[in-house]
């Protein structure tokens, strides 16, 4: 069921109708011809403000009152709307088991969230993968593009889809392209060597941007390559050592083409297995851990360039879906979500230069979530003082990483989750993305308001939401994007970020 503004019940037939021009804008054909209400890219001196939102806040609130929320309160100026995906991150109302917003139904959508393509998919821009039936089923037969796309153009707002690399198992055809870990078992991931992978990505996004007067494509993958999955080097994962990937026939024939020896990489990559393994049961190597991990990498240097590898092909997705949405209208904009443990993983950020992804996109979405980061940034001193920096006490190591990092004066380990990180990490953080691109793309902060933490870690309020955007903007942002979702924000939260984005434009 869903909600119109008053709350009453409607059905859905009843919404579609209600739902501003959806019938006379149905998905029936290429409106790329079109002339879209706003300019694709705003001027560079103008400070976008945008916000993610998933099909169901617009089912559950109305698409009219959604938009009168964003506009009014939050000064939005472009809607992120997440298009496809299979995860709960973008989609779908809060996670379960945590508190339910002030707006939107107040009950959790468990038993009929699957996820998937939100809008219509036309076939014929899927011939080339075995990925043809991925349409959502969980609001029948809404088209969330069509619906949402009329009713912001109308008041002069740019709508983006968002894209997520995040499916299930059970999708038809997702068996024949999911990645191979080291044991030769399936993963959970696509293989983003594999070709009809790519054609799938490709086709995704020419389809949105030819049937739909869209603005341009937001795109997310937040997986990462073997290195970082063995050690755990992230801040939501566990560690894993024997199940890294992607040992494919397609990442064979890849690592052929640039000169990587497939068994030694995988012999590195048992080795690394055998290392990590010790190291969770305390058994110290005679030279200590870190010791012993850099000697893997001198031994076994096939481990870094299977790792890199499989940035390469993640990289050449984004080149292509680049590409792909350009071939459709020039004006139409690339952007790419740069997940978090950018943020606060050395190891990582030598492996993304902002001035190589500037090549690729026209923004930047980078995570500096606040307020969750001090718990994220806490679970990932943890896991890599388990392994690789087992000798080193966990207080010091965070330490010694935040000088690394050029971070300021933040919590201490044990109160990190609690305290979150300040505003002064956003501005930094946005400050070093601006520095990397050297104005070659926008950079838009992503500004997390209201995910999900655990029961003791910190919680956003209107002031920390405040203090981020404000950061943000003065840091030299050319915008942001409030995350994850509008469905799990509090909308004192969201009218604090829109005082701060007017507060900016003065």
């Amino acid at each position: 069921m869903n909600t119109d503004t008053t709350g009453t019940l409607m059905n859905r037939r009843d919404f579609i109708k209600t739902s501003a021009g959806l019938t006379a804008l149905a998905a029936a054909g290429p409106l790329a011809g079109l002339a879209s209400a706003v300019a694709a890219e705003p001027p560079r001196s103008r400070k976008t403000a945008g916000i993610q939102v998933g099909a169901v806040s617009f089912v559950d609130e109305g698409t009219e009152k959604v938009l009168d929320i964003l506009q009014e309160r939050g000064a939005i100026d472009t809607v992120y709307l997440t298009a496809f995906t299979y995860g709960r991150g973008l989609a779908g109302r809060q996670i379960p088991g945590h508190p339910f917003p002030d707006h939107g139904a107040q009950e959790t959508d468990e038993k009929f969230f699957h996820g998937g393509n939100y809008a219509t998919p036309h076939l014929k821009f899927y011939r080339e993968t075995v990925l043809k039936q991925t349409r959502a089923p969980d609001h029948g037969d809404l088209d969330i593009v069509a619906t949402v796309l009329p009713a912001a153009k109308k008041r002069g707002m740019r709508v983006i889809c968002s894209i997520e690399d995040a499916f299930r198992g059970d999708i038809p055809g997702v068996k024949e392209v999911l990645e191979v870990d080291l044991q030769g078992r399936r993963a959970g991931g696509l293989c983003l060597c594999h070709p009809e992978v790519r054609a799938f990505w490709t086709g995704l996004a020419t389809d949105l941007c030819e049937s739909y007067d869209i603005d341009g494509i937001l795109f997310f993958n937040e997986r990462n390559g073997p290195l970082l999955n063995a050690l755990g080097a992230s801040h939501s994962q566990s560690i894993a050592s024997s199940r890294v990937t992607c040992f494919c026939e397609h990442h064979q024939r890849a690592a052929k083409e640039r000169g990587i020896d497939f068994e030694r990489a995988r012999q590195g990559y048992q080795k690394l297995d055998q290392f990590i393994q010790a190291a969770l049961k305390d058994q110290r190597p005679g030279d200590g851990y870190f010791v012993e991990f850099w000697r893997l990498l001198v031994e076994y240097p096939e481990i870094i360039a299977w790792d890199r590898l499989f940035d390469a092909a993640k990289h050449q997705v984004l080149a292509e879906v680049n590409a792909a949405v350009k071939r459709v209208r020039t004006g139409l904009q690339v952007g790419f979500h740069l997940e978090h443990v950018n943020s606060f993983n050395p190891i990582f950020r030598a492996t993304r230069s902002y001035a190589d992804l500037a090549t690729k996109a026209d923004f930047l979405k980078v995570v500096v979530y606040n307020n969750c980061g001090g718990e994220r940034y806490a679970n990932f001193i943890r896991n890599v003082g388990s392994t690789v920096f087992r000798d080193v006490p966990k207080e010091e190591l965070l330490r010694f990483n935040n000088h690394l990092l050029n971070y300021g004066d933040e919590a201490k380990l044990e109160d990190l989750a609690t305290a979150g990180l300040s505003p002064d990490y956003v501005f930094r953080e946005t400050q070093r993305a601006l520095a990397g691109v050297q104005g070659k793309c926008r950079i838009l902060p992503g500004i997390d308001i209201g995910i999900p933490t655990g029961k003791n870690s910190r919680k956003a309020s209107p002031e920390d939401t405040h203090a981020a955007v404000a950061a943000a903007l003065k840091a030299g942002a050319d915008g942001l994007i409030l995350s994850r979702k509008y469905s799990e924000m509090q909308l004192a939260n969201l009218a604090a970020a829109g005082r701060a984005v007017r507060e900016a434009a003065k």
